[in-house]
């Protein structure tokens, strides 16, 4: 072959190359821009009927705000969120997470009630799923892979209010314990009370009165346990009650003469409470211990509040909170799982996601799959004919 020949075949061959390669780089970046922008389903299990369908609203509208605010994408992919009604017993909940992954979702979030949590727990384990649960969280729920939850562990509001009481309380101080029965959590709730409060200090001596009674109790329901609780004049009521069953509670323990302080974990006057009880006057002074307050001064929290307030003309719940951070990890986890993710890469990578900046301050999961985070004191005040739950100071980082 003659020096031109060689030196022409080199340049066919070169560009053949480099051809080669450019046709090869295209093609394998056409595919990736096309997955990233493929839509994904998550599927949001929540009440849509029933005594607890306030929270199921607060789930449901604190992730539809982080879509919102969020160009309706999670991890660079248009969502397509899928509902569920959960019902109100874990047979409907089964049914509910079924068929939501007969439908493909992605990963799940949201479940409202404890007993629906245990229920679906081994569907969503053997589907390999991840579920971001984002209000029920028995701490009883142990060794799950594919079950995180951005809300709380129940005896996180008990050990934060029983370490809290145990020195902000006066030496005779009285502490009855009014509790309703047959509620899963309760017991959680008042294991981390009494642990941190001390089991042997007199001022919790008196046994735990318990109440029955069904989500929906009457204006008399709770008035002979009640009284029975006050017969040692207490100055302090620890309880643990929500929705309409906090606010009979609430108005009857006032309507039977108790004018001391009332401590609880927050749901006692989360969400609609507040507007139900008259007169106003019976629960202003409350305190209750929660993972999130409304008022809360921080980047993160000012951004939701806002905007929160804004599209529903209501103060965010914690529950509404609880369920715009999964959103958040949810969008974290996926970017970090790749243009094509599956199920199982997202699982993986909620472990990975490091510290999240959210509306309560920063938090992280821990290694049961919980938040790491801030617990607050809030106390309920006036504000012209409103009232409402307002921060007093923080009580313990708990998790």
């Amino acid at each position: 072959m003659s020096q031109m020949n060689r030196r022409r075949a080199l340049q066919l061959l070169a560009a053949l190359g480099t051809g080669g390669l450019v046709a090869g780089c295209a093609s394998d970046a056409e595919p990736k821009d096309a997955s990233a922008e493929s839509p994904i389903k998550i599927g949001l299990i929540a009440p849509q009927s029933g005594p607890i369908k306030a929270v199921g609203d607060e789930l449901s509208n604190g992730f539809e705000l982080y879509l919102d605010l969020n160009d309706r994408r999670l991890g660079g992919h248009p969502v397509e969120l899928v509902t569920a009604d959960e019902g109100d017993n874990v047979k409907s909940g089964q049914a509910a997470v079924e068929g939501l992954l007969k439908q493909g979702v992605l990963a799940l979030t949201g479940v409202a009630s404890s007993s629906v949590m245990f229920g679906i727990r081994d569907i969503v384990e053997q589907a390999r799923v991840p579920l971001i649960g984002s209000n029920a969280s028995p701490a009883s729920l142990q060794s799950v892979v594919y079950i995180w939850r951005t809300s709380y562990v129940l005896d996180e509001a008990g050990r934060a209010l029983g370490r809290y009481l145990k020195d902000a309380l006066g030496p005779s101080d009285q502490v009855a314990t009014i509790l309703p029965e047959g509620v899963i959590g309760v017991e959680d709730v008042l294991r981390g009370f009494r642990e941190e409060f001390g089991e042997a200090d007199p001022r919790i001596a008196s046994q735990v009165v318990w109440t029955s009674g069904s989500n929906n109790p009457g204006r008399t329901a709770y008035v002979s346990d009640i009284n029975r609780a006050l017969a040692d004049n207490p100055a302090v009521v620890f309880c643990f009650y929500s929705g309409a069953a906090a606010v009979e509670f609430i108005m009857q323990l006032r309507d039977a003469g108790f004018r001391g302080r009332i401590y609880a974990p927050g749901f006692l006057t989360e969400g609609t409470v507040l507007e139900d009880i008259r007169p106003v006057s019976d629960a202003i002074g409350i305190r209750t211990a929660l993972n999130y307050s409304a008022d809360l001064n921080n980047a993160a929290n000012r951004r939701f509040a806002s905007a929160y307030r804004k599209k529903h003309n209501a103060s965010p719940t914690t529950y509404a909170m609880a369920s715009y951070d999964a959103a958040k990890v949810l969008d974290q986890a996926i970017r970090l799982a790749g243009t094509t993710p599956t199920a199982q890469q997202v699982n993986l990578a909620l472990g990975r996601i490091g510290q999240i900046d959210s509306p309560r301050g920063a938090w992280q999961f821990n290694q049961p799959r919980t938040p790491q985070q801030k617990w607050y004191l809030r106390e309920v005040q006036r504000d012209g004919q409103v009232v409402s739950n307002v921060l007093v100071n923080e009580l313990a980082t708990l998790g």
